[in-house]
């Protein structure tokens, strides 16, 4: 029998996901995935093996992670959709976090949020802060890691708004855009994540990068970066977000959430917490500078069409 560790990956074929395994396998790990889309292409090939979600049962799921030693669970679902909401998020969540107990998984590491709260009135971070319990109640060895944004070839946040200071002539920011934000690298998450599942102990951290942003000096940054330099406008909030429905609604996409631009505004992804990543946003999006927004990138074309690779390298 073979004495190498097998992980299990949430979503390995995703964003985060496809790092994290990455990282495994190079450390000489066996992978198994389980994901909503068995069908999108596998940049593994026979080195990941391949489980449904099998959420609605119970046996299953259990079946899927026995002999799994740590689970990294980056399952989570952004915004409410016709057939997906936070509420599934937390429910299918929960059931994994209790097949994972069953099968003898010995830790779990969990993609969180910075600033989550059970009592927030966002479902994102309150649903995060829910898990996070869940998590802790099972009595499972865990590490919790809260990022706030991510950066990589495969982003949204990042790509869509450098997609609309490629396409627009002004760029509208909501309120003053003095609310704060410390992105990550996604490969630095990765790292970070792999590296708390060969812990021993439990422990919460807030993953974030080296630099810290106000909303309107990231557009400013990204636009320099890529000589796209616009000028800015301040809206209201409720207008902010009714272009976003309109950019959205013309691409096919939800572009951003009433809830999202309340998260932003409410100071919810910045933390004085120590930087835990070492790739700097604004050296990236200079190194990339070239293909960042050159193509829109589609929340709904990734939830939707799970036969097709996440845009990006």
């Amino acid at each position: 029998m073979s004495d190498t560790q097998l992980d299990a990956v949430t979503g390995a074929f995703g964003y985060s996901g496809k790092y994290i395994t990455r990282r495994l396998l190079d450390l000489g790990h066996s992978v198994r995935t389980l994901t909503n889309s068995t069908r999108r292409p596998n940049p593994f090939g026979s080195q990941v093996e391949i489980f449904p979600f099998n959420f609605d049962h119970l046996d299953q799921l259990t079946d899927s992670l026995r002999g799994v030693s740590v689970l990294y669970n980056t399952y989570w679902v952004r915004f409410d959709y016709a057939n997906f909401s936070h509420a599934s998020g937390i429910s299918n969540s929960l059931n994994l976090f209790t097949a994972a107990k069953q099968a003898g998984v010995k830790r779990i590491v969990h993609i969180s949020i910075t600033n989550p709260s059970e009592n927030s009135p966002l479902p994102y971070f309150s649903g995060k802060a829910r898990l996070e319990r869940g998590i802790i109640e099972s009595g499972l060895p865990y590490a919790i890691l809260r990022p706030t944004v991510l950066f990589g070839d495969e982003d949204i946040l990042i790509n869509n708004i450098a997609w609309v200071l490629r396409h627009l002539p002004v760029f509208g920011i909501f309120g003053d855009g003095s609310y704060r934000l410390q992105p990550i690298y996604v490969d630095d998450l990765a790292k970070m994540a792999v590296e708390t599942g060969l812990e021993q102990f439990n422990r919460i951290v807030d993953a974030i990068g080296p630099e810290t942003f106000t909303y309107r000096g990231l557009v400013e940054m990204i636009g320099a970066s890529i000589g796209k330099k616009r000028h800015i406008i301040s809206l209201p909030p409720w207008l902010g977000y009714w272009a976003g429905w309109l950019i959205g609604k013309f691409m096919g996409d939800v572009l951003i959430t009433r809830d999202e631009i309340d998260g932003l505004m409410q100071d919810l992804l910045y933390t004085d917490s120590p930087p835990q990543g070492t790739t700097k946003l604004s050296s990236w999006a200079q190194e990339h500078a070239s293909t960042l927004g050159l193509h829109y990138a589609s929340e709904l074309k990734r939830r939707l069409h799970r036969d097709v690779p996440y845009e990006g390298k």
